[in-house]
């Protein structure tokens, strides 16, 4: 597990890693202890109180998309994403020092991609005035920062590319 305090912040890093890392920890840790009261306080009304919390499902969703979000620029960012090693052996010595460029290259053109795609959903969603169902919350907002949290996602890859930081 990755360290998100600390003076050289998440993976070892300093500098705006060290402090998006920790902004972005703090966000996904509230999210998740907010699920996790959520879930708490919607079962004991559930099963003691006869009645659960209107729209609890739709806050469990919207908080999911918060939670997976924040965390992904973090496991970019620590190097925590599934590796796929199988067929390393077969790789020439070359390809092996240039692999993570490559893929953290690949990575921020994919993610990028993603995230205009959602931002474009965003714009669909603020236009058409999309809300929940059951509470009325607005959709566009949660579009949005998902758009912008995989763009720092494609930005975390193109730094890591830069500067050759990766997970060894």
């Amino acid at each position: 597990m990755t360290e998100i305090g600390g003076a050289s912040g998440p993976a070892g890093r300093s500098g705006w890693p060290s402090r998006a890392g920790s902004f972005l920890g703090i966000l996904a840790a509230v999210a998740l202890f907010s699920m996790m009261t959520l879930t708490f306080v919607d079962v004991v009304g559930r099963k003691f109180l006869g009645g659960s919390i209107i729209g609890s499902v739709e806050l469990t969703e919207l908080l999911m998309l918060a939670l997976i979000y924040t965390a992904l620029p973090l496991a970019s960012l620590a190097g925590e994403h599934v590796v796929f090693d199988l067929l390393d052996f077969l790789l020439p010595e070359r390809v092996k020092r240039w692999q993570s460029l490559i893929a953290n290259l690949l990575c921020a053109v994919l993610l990028a991609g993603a995230a205009w795609f959602v931002f474009e959903r965003a714009l669909r969603t603020q236009s058409m005035g999309d809300t929940t169902a059951q509470l009325q919350i607005p959709i566009s907002p949660f579009h949005f920062a998902a758009a912008c949290l995989l763009l720092l996602c494609a930005l975390t890859h193109l730094y890591l590319a830069a500067t050759r930081k990766a997970r060894a």
